[in-house]
């Protein structure tokens, strides 16, 4: 119970000290649960709203980062911008 107990804590500490970094990481594990929906249903609406996490959370990392830099600021621009090249070329193949 005191393992629950400091978890739900952190959560709550995590939302309150940043709340954009909070966000993105649930955009990007909701992209990332519509994934594995899609490997198992092969529907590709699964897909398309995956993709559209993706794209939401790594621009919302870019503007971020642009606005106020952090320290780990060259890997969290590289991340942004390799997730965005993925969504692009996945859309791109999903309609040719």
């Amino acid at each position: 119970m005191r393992s629950w107990r400091i978890w739900w804590q952190t959560l709550v500490f995590s939302t309150q000290y940043n709340p954009p970094q909070f966000v993105e990481v649930l955009m990007l594990l909701l992209g990332i649960l519509l994934l594995f929906l899609w490997t198992l249903t092969d529907q590709w609406p699964y897909l398309v709203l995956c993709l559209s996490y993706v794209v939401g959370s790594s621009t919302s990392m870019l503007i971020r980062e642009a606005l106020i830099p952090s320290p780990h600021l060259q890997l969290t621009q590289a991340l942004a911008i390799l997730l965005l090249m993925l969504s692009v070329y996945t859309l791109i193949d999903l309609v040719f």
